[in-house]
Formats: C-alpha cells, structure tokens, sequence
C-alpha cells in the first residue's frame, strides 16, 4: 500500500463556513493526522442542473451538460473514499447536491466497488435521518461499504457556527472520519491479498413484462 489513500469531500451546502462545514472540518482533521489526502468541493453553491434522462452518457462516457459533474468524475474515480455532506432544508438532502449525485453516479460507469462511503448530515431538528438514508443509497447501488460511527452521522445547528457546540455530533464526524481511514485501509490491503469480489454478469428484472 505505497500510494497515499485519497478521499473526495462533496460540500452539498451553499454556505460556504456554514454549519456542514464544521462537520467536515472534523473529519479533515482526522484525514490529515492519519495522511490520508483530502479534496473538498462546495456543489452547494453551484448552479448544477438535474438529470435529463437522455442517455448521452452511455454513448460519450460523460454527461451531456459539461459542467463540474464531469470535472467530478476522474476525481471520484481515483478516491479511495468519499464524504457526502448535507444541510438539511426541507426533510431531505439539498435539491442541488442531490442533482449532482444523480449525474455523478449515473453517467460514470467505472467500477466503484468497495470505495468508503460517508454520509453526514446537519440539521437545526428533524429530518436528519431521512436525509441520511437519502445519500447512503447512493452507495449501497454501487457496491461502495458505507462507513458508521457512534450515532447516525449527524451534527445540529441552526444559526452559522451553532454545530460547533454539538460536542457529540462532532466527535461523530471524527468517529465515522477514523472508521472510514480503518475500512480504506483493510480494503487496500485486502485488494493486494485477494482482489475485488468476482462479478456476476448483471440481470435486469422487469416487473411489467412478464
């Protein structure tokens, strides 16, 4: 295991030191003591339009709106992990967040088996684990081990900088941070030993035909 482990951050906030934001500064922290290399991007803040369900990406390897999805994808691939992080506004993930994940994870058809995934969530109240489960489907349709902590992967605050008094919520952020380095690092040992899992040829049911 020479290589340095790599994980990509996605900033689902529009706020750019919003409370989300203090959440994945604790797990920067983590990353950075254990010298895992980190790359954090604000999709919160950019204009990123939903998917078209046009099938271009099935031709062109890339998705039909040239816009910082494709700029994603090498990056995506090429981490060993990756953090999902969201406000919550209405009961779910931010709309923009959501529409760049759709994107990402459809048009790119490289393999993302045994990745790291992690979700995290930051909500004033309710809604964090809807919002929650949301993002962690993303990874559990790609074969992506979705790292854990101590407590659903969530932080509270309401007012700019309040999550940074949830003690608990940010000794959550560095739990699933130090679960999410162990789980990088046993698969990247364990890909040397054995490789990746054998691959079935895909079905596709249909539950209209018969």
């Amino acid at each position: 295991m020479a290589e340095k482990l790599k994980v990509l951050i996605l900033n689902g906030s529009p706020r750019t030191e919003g409370n989300t934001t203090i959440a994945i500064h604790e797990m920067e922290h983590v990353f950075e003591e254990n010298g895992v290399e980190y790359e954090t991007i604000q999709v919160g803040k950019m204009d990123i339009r939903g998917c078209a369900a046009c099938g271009t990406c099935y031709k062109n390897g890339k998705c039909m709106f040239d816009d910082i999805v494709n700029e994603l994808a090498p990056k995506f691939e090429a981490a060993d992990g990756m953090v999902i992080a969201s406000p919550v506004f209405y009961a779910s993930a931010n709309a923009t967040l959501i529409a760049c994940l759709d994107r990402l994870f459809y048009s790119t058809k490289f393999d993302k088996t045994m990745k790291v995934g992690a979700s995290v969530v930051c909500a004033r109240r309710g809604g964090c684990s809807a919002t929650f489960d949301e993002l962690n489907k993303y990874f559990t349709i790609s074969d992506m081990p979705i790292a854990s902590g101590q407590y659903w992967n969530c932080i509270h605050g309401r007012k700019v900088g309040e999550a940074a008094l949830d003690e608990e919520g940010k000794q959550t952020m560095r739990g699933v941070a130090r679960n999410m380095v162990f789980l990088m690092k046993s698969i990247a040992l364990g890909k040397e030993a054995f490789g990746l899992p054998e691959k079935e040829k895909k079905v596709y049911t249909s539950f209209i035909n018969p």
